[in-house]
């Protein structure tokens, strides 16, 4: 059965999984063991090279139903935390380029360049995001252990 045990994981390996799934890895996780295996997604990362991950790559193949995959956030769900990060801002300038930022084609590109140029706001971006990324990945754990309970 592919969902037999419970994920269980401590607040600091919860942040590490978001951290990596923010960065474009793949994180599994052992349902059996509680081991965690990060590889770079291979579809989105071109440069990273699959020799470089062949442990973990075997090890995933060779048992990949004891493994559960958190899921990185979709292009419209990172879209969204992006909005509601500009209702957070107080200055009102940075706000409108922000906005304008997302309206205009390409908008992940732009919204980048302009919190990069943000001074402060470039790390409240990052305090942001990272505290959307835990609760997605709490979330995740949350429908799967729930749904293990449903089918007891």
């Amino acid at each position: 059965m592919r969902f037999m045990n419970k994920i269980k994981l401590t607040e600091q390996q919860i942040a590490e999984i978001a951290e990596y799934l923010d960065a474009g890895m793949t994180c599994h996780y052992n349902l059996k063991t509680g081991k965690i295996i990060f590889v770079p997604d291979f579809n989105h990362m071109l440069y990273a090279d699959e020799n470089d991950w062949r442990e973990e790559l075997d090890e995933l193949d060779e048992n990949w139903d004891d493994y559960f995959t958190f899921e990185p956030m979709t292009s419209r769900e990172s879209f969204l935390v992006m909005a509601d990060f500009i209702d957070t801002v107080d200055d009102r300038k940075l706000q409108d380029r922000l906005v304008n930022a997302l309206n205009r084609r390409r908008p992940f590109r732009n919204f980048k360049w302009e919190i990069d140029n943000s001074g402060p706001y470039r790390q409240m971006w990052f305090d942001y995001k990272e505290k959307w990324y835990i609760e997605a990945v709490k979330k995740q754990i949350e429908r799967h252990n729930r749904r293990l309970e449903e089918n007891e």
